[in-house]
């Protein structure tokens, strides 16, 4: 049997909170602390977070601590998008309200209950001074949500859209493991300089024979994309690109071709390099996509495997920005083209085959979705 109640009647929430900056001792590598730029809307858990509390963290601000299975929901900035189920103990910020379920309720089953309502929560948001949006603990608490009230009901429920949550963690997983494979490659070929024939090689001015110092520039000019607001835009599934580490919102049209390296250009994850396989809409970003160069895959372990001079490119204090033209001007030694080829050729395999289990992904993300409404909605019986 299905009733309405409200938030705070699935379990206690608690609102989570960040140590002080000027006490960094309070950070390390104890547990976990997650915060909303951490999560992946498209993801159920958030195994690796930017940061971890210190044991003396975790002594200060065990009261708290967010149990395992608990559901937390980002209530501050990116209402109504983002939502995590806690993987283990865990602090979240105070961006972020946990729903530690009741013994009467299931875990998952919370979690994918409020996942079906997770847009609503914007009609709560009553904004800040600075103007984010904003949802208070109280309002989130009394949210009203249908939920079913036998266990085993919701035990049922949950294991079916369980199912798709893990293969979905196994196709990432895959993924994880075909992109380290090409960055192991890269660095055996370009880095450790063991690229196939390397033993009849000679060393030239400390660079193999025929190799050549140049810019990322001369190979892959990155373009600034083009700023556009939602204002503008007709809504649709082409992902618009910004600042952030997921796309800012969808639209209808493209600047793009099918497959495009961006490169965050504002804000606190200025410099986050992604690959898509998809048209999408450059916006507050750098880009080039395969249209513009024949060596996209290489150019792309080039600036995963050189993160760091990529973040040291921020400039500006209040908010942070990297410039395509200082991109294009980043030096980069140049292997022959038969070399460059070659292992072009070997990184389309390896990322068709990403592509192709993006794909299936997504197949999957939505035939949960359409499901997770029917089975919360009565609509199909279990």
């Amino acid at each position: 049997m299905r009733k309405k109640v409200c938030i705070g009647d699935l379990g206690t929430i608690i609102t989570g909170n960040t140590p002080p900056r000027r006490a960094p001792q309070l950070y390390g590598n104890h547990t976990p602390f997650i915060k909303a730029t951490d999560i992946s809307e498209y993801e159920k858990y958030t195994y690796n977070p930017e940061e971890c509390y210190s044991e003396e963290g975790y002594n200060k601000y065990i009261k708290s601590l967010i149990p395992k299975g608990s559901t937390c929901v980002v209530t501050i900035g990116s209402i109504g998008k983002k939502m995590t189920m806690a993987h283990c103990d865990l602090f979240i910020n105070q961006a972020m309200n946990a729903i530690i379920p009741y013994n009467n309720y299931d875990d998952d089953y919370v979690y994918y209950a409020v996942k079906n309502i997770l847009g609503n929560i914007k009609k709560l948001d009553s904004g800040t001074a600075s103007g984010r949006e904003n949802v208070s603990k109280s309002a989130f608490s009394k949210m009203e949500i249908c939920v079913e009230e036998d266990l085993l009901i919701q035990q049922r429920i949950a294991a079916i859209l369980s199912r798709y949550d893990s293969l979905i963690e196994n196709y990432q997983k895959q993924i994880k493991l075909l992109e380290e494979s090409a960055q192991r490659l890269y660095k055996e070929w370009f880095i450790d300089l063991c690229f196939p024939c390397h033993e009849n090689t000679k060393i030239v001015d400390g660079v193999p024979e025929g190799w050549e110092k140049k810019r990322v520039g001369d190979i892959a000019e990155f373009k600034r994309g083009k700023t556009i607001t939602k204002k503008e835009i007709v809504e649709g599934n082409i992902p618009v690109v910004a600042g952030g580490l997921e796309p800012a919102y969808y639209c209808n049209k493209s600047n793009t071709d099918d497959r495009v390296i961006t490169i965050s250009g504002s804000g606190a994850n200025a410099g986050f390099t992604r690959m898509y396989f998809e048209k999408v809409w450059a916006s507050d970003c750098s880009y080039i996509d395969c249209s513009t160069t024949k060596y996209l895959h290489f150019i792309y372990c080039f600036l995963k495997a050189n993160k760091t001079n990529i973040d040291n490119m921020q400039k500006g204090a209040a908010q942070p920005h990297v410039y395509a033209k200082d991109i294009n001007a980043t030096d980069l030694l140049l292997p022959t083209n038969e070399i460059l080829n070659s292992f072009e050729r070997q990184l389309t395999k390896i990322y068709n085959s990403v592509a192709s289990i993006q794909s299936q992904i997504r197949l999957l993300t939505e035939a949960r979705d359409r499901l997770l409404h029917k089975l919360m909605s009565g609509e199909i019986e279990v």
